[in-house]
């Protein structure tokens, strides 16, 4: 067979040099395809494709309800809309902004929610800061104390707010009647109906229920701070105020922003337990952004100012994760 061949060769070698050049090409051929074909089948049998069964559907979901939502709601800030018919997305303006300085509620509740924000969450943190020092000192029955505080958070805002109304109630509330109980009438106030308290009678209301949140954070972070750091701080001749202001706060300071981005989260979703307290129309006194966006939007009908006012709270609740969410993807937390 080798004789053959090379006979044949000999007799036509253009015809072979053609057929093996052709031979070659179809090998290189049959190669980049094995080559695509392996690298498909890497790719269906990655990590990535197997799981998108699992991440994909709630991801489209959530890009479509609510971050789809958000932005469907910033277009309609920009129109005119009063809920009836159509939205004229042909004509963009900026006049639901542009009327905000002149509303006297937008700016009562704006006020509100700042005063909200600052005088809850720093009342908060110092309750909770508190507490942990306390319950860090390794009392008995420790356990049962951290259940007893951490419980007013599994409660709604509603059960809350229906249980401090119950609380601030004139003249048969408890705080009234413990009051006249031990011969300090004239402390007792109709706390709901006094404009210059109602505001105050909510923010002790919150604070009741996220102080235990706030105890839990920092119990865990002071737990989490090793024994050398009390025994060098005590050799040193530390007392326990300045043992605890000069080594042992600072080190808190993880717990701290953690516990103030939730905190001023939930502050600014307040709006179910005002609304179960007084109502749609609370008063400027005690009136808040969301509840403002609510009656704009739901009792006025005025559907394009309660969204811009929407877009308002929207932009507060960024200047507030923002900055945290940046911190934590600068440490590889995110």
């Amino acid at each position: 067979m080798d004789s053959l061949r090379n006979s044949l060769r000999r007799l036509n070698p253009l015809s072979t040099a053609t057929a093996d050049a052709e031979t070659g090409t179809g090998v290189g051929v049959e190669a980049d395809a094995d080559e695509r074909g392996g690298l498909v089948d890497r790719l269906r049998r990655s990590d990535f494709v197997e799981s998108m069964p699992f991440w994909l559907p709630p991801t489209a979901l959530v890009l479509l309800f609510v971050y789809g939502a958000i932005a469907w709601n910033v277009v309609i800030s920009f129109t005119g809309w009063s809920g009836l018919g159509q939205p004229d997305y042909t004509n963009f303006t900026l006049e639901m902004y542009r009327q905000m300085p002149a509303d006297q509620d937008f700016i009562a509740s704006l006020r509100n929610t700042v005063a909200l924000l600052i005088a809850f969450t720093s009342a908060s943190l110092v309750v909770g800061l508190g507490l942990a020092l306390l319950v860090d000192r390794k009392i008995r029955f420790e356990s049962t104390f951290r259940t007893i505080y951490l419980l007013p958070m599994a409660l709604s805002f509603v059960v809350t707010a229906i249980f401090w109304s119950w609380m601030y109630a004139d003249p048969d509330g408890l705080i009234n009647t413990a009051l006249h109980g031990i011969g300090l009438e004239a402390l007792a106030y109709d706390w709901l109906g006094d404009p210059r308290f109602r505001l105050a009678a909510v923010i002790v209301a919150l604070i009741w229920q996220f102080s235990g949140y706030c105890m839990i954070v920092y119990l865990a972070g002071l737990r989490s701070i090793p024994d050398d750091h009390y025994e060098a701080a005590r050799i040193d001749g530390a007392s326990t105020l300045k043992l605890y202001w000069r080594v042992i706060i600072p080190q808190l300071r993880s717990s701290t922003v953690g516990a103030t981005v939730v905190l001023m989260v939930f502050a600014l979703k307040a709006f179910d337990f005002i609304y179960v307290m007084f109502g749609t129309n609370p008063g400027r006194s005690v009136d808040i952004l969301a509840v403002t966006m609510y009656r704009e939007a739901f009792s006025a009908s005025e559907w394009a100012y309660g969204a811009a006012i929407a877009v308002v709270l929207f932009a507060l609740a960024l200047t507030i994760i923002g900055p945290y969410a940046y911190t934590q993807y600068k440490r590889g937390a995110l």
